[in-house]
């Protein structure tokens, strides 16, 4: 008998939730399991990436606050009949409230990570609903220890009712391809061009423009290197971001790809990965570049801190400081080798702390665990230690 699994999210467009919610889906055995997916807002293009047969509904929510979305959810509960909901952020807490009114009592609420309008988890109101809405939660997941921290001591989650399941990375699929010259000159930059490299949404919460202020420092310390600067993704701060890199009169340097359906082959033209966050869960992006064999210069904030090897696989920056990121930048520019090095000691952190199925075996115990009526909480708890 499968167990049928029902994920609720805000929505299916490019980010590193979803893509956690992909691949799961697609690395899961389909033997043992059946999937659906709820998007309390739009479904978006990452749902082209599943490989699994999947029904896929929109509550089309959009930006108002529906005060009958947890009824709706129940409806769709009832209609798909789940044997287990999984929901994901802020954005699905309606899912916790509709998973109660269906009568289902499996309910598992994961943490990714936080959005630019209350990066510290800070906001009073949502953490007494999460505290308020933990009853009716089996376990809560979460990406980084931070976040699980968070849980704890902020909210008030019990802690047996915490576990923390970091991302991981498909090494097999993602890997260094050997030639970066040949992927440079078809971006149309010289084989000699040192390039940065940036991959996520333009959204405040990562915080693009102190990257844009760090290469302007950067190319003025060039010393006769040529410099690039590759922004992959897309959002809201997409012509605003524009706008400033020519204020800095970096435009010429900078490259806004939007959305791209070959990263392997982008984080194969880039020498150095920079992600600048002020918030961060487990960042996927920082997991394949590391799996593409590059260097990691990150800003010093949640999940962050236990992906990069400092010193070894890469460097940390104070948040927000673009004058300590230019440092970082100018000194794997300056020294071909540590780049080298650092890229080479990514790679194997990837593989052997960060794959895919180590973070799927720990899905499947935990969905087998509910499913199986494996209760007190702890059990589940125990099982992954």
């Amino acid at each position: 008998m499968k167990i049928k699994v029902l994920h609720i999210l805000h929505s299916l467009q490019v980010g590193g939730l979803e893509n956690g919610v992909v691949n799961l889906i697609n690395n899961l055995d389909a033997q043992m399991f059946t999937h659906s997916i709820c998007c309390t807002d739009s479904i978006g293009p990452m749902a082209e990436r599943i490989k699994q047969p999947v029904s896929i509904f929109a509550l089309e929510k959009g930006e108002r606050r529906d005060y009958l979305i947890s009824l709706k959810i129940a409806r769709l509960i009832n209609r798909v009949k789940p044997d287990i909901i999984h929901t994901r952020n802020w954005s699905a807490i309606d899912g916790i409230i509709g998973a109660r009114l269906a009568g289902k009592r499996i309910v598992i609420h994961g943490e990714h990570g936080r959005e630019a309008g209350d990066p510290d988890g800070r906001n009073i109101k949502r953490k007494i609903i999460r505290k308020a809405l933990s009853p009716w939660v089996s376990q809560f997941i979460t990406v980084s220890n931070e976040l699980r921290d968070w849980l704890i001591h902020d909210v008030g989650i019990t802690p047996a009712k915490v576990t923390q399941i970091i991302n991981g990375v498909d090494a097999d699929y993602i890997k260094p391809a050997g030639n970066k010259e040949q992927l440079k000159s078809e971006l149309g930059l010289s084989p000699d061009t040192f390039v940065i490299g940036s991959v996520g949404r333009l959204d405040p919460v990562k915080d693009h423009e102190t990257l844009l202020r760090a290469f302007k420092i950067a190319c003025q310390r060039n010393n006769g290197k040529k410099l690039a600067l590759i922004v992959v993704g897309t959002g809201p701060l997409r012509e605003d971001l524009k706008l400033i890199a020519g204020k800095l009169g970096v435009s010429n340097g900078v490259k806004f790809t939007g959305e791209r359906n070959d990263m392997i082959q982008l984080y194969n033209c880039m020498d150095v990965y920079v992600l600048p966050s002020i918030a961060e869960g487990i960042s996927n992006t920082i997991l394949e570049a590391m799996a593409s064999g590059l260097p990691v210069i990150a800003s010093n904030v949640g999940g962050n801190l236990e992906l990069v090897d400092q010193g070894r696989t890469g460097f940390f920056f104070s948040s927000g400081n673009f004058k300590e990121l230019a440092d970082f930048i100018c000194r794997y520019a300056d020294n071909d080798s540590l780049a080298r090095e650092h890229g080479f000691n990514g790679r194997q952190r990837a593989v052997d702390k960060f794959s895919i199925q180590q973070m799927t075996d720990k899905y499947r115990a935990l969905y087998e665990s509910f499913f199986q009526g494996e209760f007190p909480i702890t059990a589940f708890s125990q099982k992954l230690l």
